[in-house]
């Protein structure tokens, strides 16, 4: 059963079609990367799949829920998948550790000693476990981003999303963030991210896909994909934003 299926999605701000009948597919294990200049749709296409854009038409399920029901609905999509973006948006006056537990217990209705195991933990995996008790202007932004990407996985997702999660950092933090993503892809997590790290997505992604004025323009195996580019607008693309 595959764990993502968007089926001919369209959406539209006002006269503007972002979305233009997109499909995908994505197998639970799979690391789908999404490439493509600013506009083309991909950041659109990520929100609509937490449901945080409401698509015009076509259909959207994942994690086995259908995107288009009540609020409820919407609460157990959330709960089974975790979305990270550029800004970090953690509570300033919450330690780390309380950032990361709050999710859990209003959500799951877990107990605090629950919450705190949980947090250690997502801690461990992202290699900051020192850091329960401090807040986050103590942190730096890679330090900061490795937090809210343990907040998400404290939730158990079976999938995550990642929007552009280091464009905002440096070489030397973004290096910190894209090794933890790397490490969830080798333990199986599904994952779909928008990223301009092209070296990142040719050796992580198993799919990468190249969107373009609001359509998969060019998909496949991520290696070949780069190494043998179908058509001008991806093989410019390649050739301008490799690095």
């Amino acid at each position: 059963m595959p764990e993502v299926v968007v089926e001919n999605v369209h959406k539209s701000f006002g006269a503007l079609e972002v979305l233009k009948g997109v499909s995908l597919t994505v197998g639970r294990g799979e690391v789908f990367a999404l490439i493509g200049r600013s506009g083309s749709g991909k950041s659109t296409l990520l929100r609509c799949m937490n449901g945080l854009e409401k698509i015009n038409s076509g259909r959207i399920e994942i994690a086995g829920h259908a995107l288009g029901g009540d609020a409820k609905t919407l609460r157990s999509l959330r709960a089974d998948v975790g979305i990270v973006f550029q800004s970090y948006n953690l509570f300033p006056h919450l330690t780390v550790g309380e950032n990361i537990m709050l999710a859990p217990r209003i959500v799951k209705g877990a107990t605090r000693p629950e919450t705190q195991q949980i947090a250690r933990e997502v801690l461990q995996l992202v290699g900051l476990a020192e850091k329960f008790d401090s807040y986050p202007d103590q942190l730096s932004g890679g330090q900061q981003q490795r937090v809210a990407i343990a907040r998400s996985l404290a939730m158990r997702p079976k999938v995550m999303l990642f929007d552009e999660v280091t464009s905002a950092l440096d070489p030397e933090l973004t290096e910190e963030v894209l090794m933890v993503m790397e490490q969830l892809a080798r333990d199986g997590m599904t994952m779909i991210l928008v990223t301009h790290e092209m070296s990142f997505a040719r050796r992580v992604a198993t799919q990468t896909i190249f969107m373009h004025k609001g359509t998969i323009w060019e998909a496949g195996p991520s290696r070949e994909l780069f190494a043998n580019p179908q058509t001008p607008e991806l093989r410019q693309f390649v050739k301008s934003d490799v690095k």
